[in-house]
């Protein structure tokens, strides 16, 4: 576990220039998925338009609402790897007016970075 831990860290270090990222809250979660949550099926993205499509796919999991696939993802639940591999990647709209400055890291004024809870702030301008 400590080694998935320091390798993922590794990662974001390297990647850490060209991304955002911190730690969503509730509220955060439930819109994203609500509002751009598309599931995988076969391999295609396919529009969550109502519970079935979740029954179908994770029922055999016990998720079977929009609200038991927010609760395993935003609670790392003990099927969050499958609930994961079903959502299909947000795809998120431009902010409204904009990055403040693309090559500064956030605790320097930027917008890259760890943004730990002001991550909330950002996804729903790109929301």
């Amino acid at each position: 576990s400590s080694v998935s831990t320091q390798s993922t860290g590794e990662m974001l270090r390297i990647a850490e220039p060209y991304i955002a990222y911190g730690y969503p809250n509730l509220k955060t979660v439930r819109e994203l998925i609500y509002k751009r949550g598309f599931g995988k099926e076969n391999g295609l993205r396919m529009p969550i338009n109502d519970n079935s499509v979740i029954e179908e796919s994770l029922g055999k999991y016990c998720i079977t609402s929009f609200e038991d696939l927010i609760h395993e993802i935003f609670t790392v639940g003990p099927h969050f790897k499958q609930a994961n591999n079903f959502l299909w990647h947000f795809m998120l709209s431009c902010g409204k007016g904009g990055l403040r400055k693309v090559n500064n890291h956030f605790v320097e004024g930027g917008d890259f970075g760890n943004r730990e809870r002001f991550i909330n702030n950002m996804v729903r301008n790109m929301n």
